[in-house]
């Protein structure tokens, strides 16, 4: 399993980085958005619950972009077939898209915090942040897998993983929002909630049981 784990990895690390598409046009829309927000708003600098929230929201939507092209290599060109030909555990693409998927978004998430921090935070950017990243980054990461292969199937693809991922995601975003705000505020004086970062890590655990206990039948339809 670790073999075709990696196998996987390395091919979709390959395809996107000689035909780059879901990275760069997340961390495209996520400026876009903190410049809408920065003249919408009309203020300089935010800083505690609003920015918290303005990241967040920014973050998950620009998280949908990549959930959106996540299977399409192996839709478009076969990959499914040939995956299930191979004498190998399913289980193995949930995780290795999983984990694209989550490289995908601290990778993204560098660009588009210091354009954050540039065009819109008022307070300097904490170090306790990368710990909400991280756990948030991992439920998207398998949310994300699960609804990209079950839309994947459909015709409405496009419309579909928005409908599915961001309704999944809210708690998720909730939770990532209510415990960076603290963090968010003049001075970084709050410091994080333990509760929050609770309710991130059941989350993880529960979708993450609920995606390995299903994926397999997602690949057969």
């Amino acid at each position: 399993m670790r073999r075709a784990i990696g196998a996987l990895i390395r091919k979709d690390l390959i395809l996107q980085r000689r035909t780059p598409e879901a990275a760069p046009a997340m961390v495209l829309f996520s400026i876009g958005t903190f410049v809408l927000f920065h003249f919408a708003l009309d203020e300089r600098e935010v800083s505690g619950n609003l920015a918290s929230g303005i990241l967040w929201v920014t973050l998950l939507f620009a998280a949908v972009l990549g959930i959106n092209r996540l299977f399409v290599a192996e839709r478009e060109e076969g990959g499914f077939d040939g995956f299930l030909l191979a004498p190998v555990d399913r289980t193995s693409m949930l995780v290795a898209k999983a984990t694209v998927l989550f490289l995908f978004l601290c990778a993204v998430e560098v660009f588009v915090l210091a354009a954050f921090a540039i065009l819109l935070l008022g307070p300097s950017l904490q170090p306790a942040l990368v710990v909400v990243l991280l756990l948030a980054n991992a439920g998207i990461a398998v949310i994300g897998t699960l609804v990209a292969a079950l839309a994947i199937q459909t015709r409405a693809r496009d419309l579909l993983v928005p409908l599915l991922a961001i309704p999944l995601s809210v708690p998720l975003v909730i939770a990532a929002a209510r415990a960076c705000a603290p963090l968010l505020t003049e001075g970084g004086a709050g410091a994080l909630e333990a509760r929050w970062l609770a309710v991130l890590g059941l989350y993880d655990l529960v979708f993450g049981l609920l995606a390995y206990a299903i994926f397999d039948f997602l690949l057969e339809e």
